[in-house]
């Protein structure tokens, strides 16, 4: 399965550096923090995707793990239910 997850791996990233490299062409990127950056569209798509998967990471972070994290937490601390009583055998 290990060598599975790394030929995958190769594959992205192969195909980063095919989209970094065919994708050329310069531009100058306008944000609202910061005019004028000047790059190329391959450096500027890859970018995008890299902070697309981080505030979505974040996202998810933030409405999923975080509140399971709490619950897990909150029911590690409450009192252990009493236990059963044994079975008898044969019944």
């Amino acid at each position: 399965m290990n060598i599975f997850r790394l030929m995958i791996a190769l594959v992205f990233l192969a195909a980063g550096l095919i989209v970094g490299v065919w994708n050329r062409e310069d531009i100058v990127l306008s944000l609202p923090f910061v005019q004028g950056i000047p790059t190329t569209s391959g450096i500027a798509i890859i970018l995008a995707l890299l902070c697309g998967v981080v505030i979505g990471g974040l996202i998810v972070m933030a409405t999923l793990v975080w509140p399971l994290y709490a619950k897990l937490r909150k029911a590690g601390k409450q009192q252990p239910a009493a236990p059963l009583p044994p079975v008898a055998p044969g019944i």
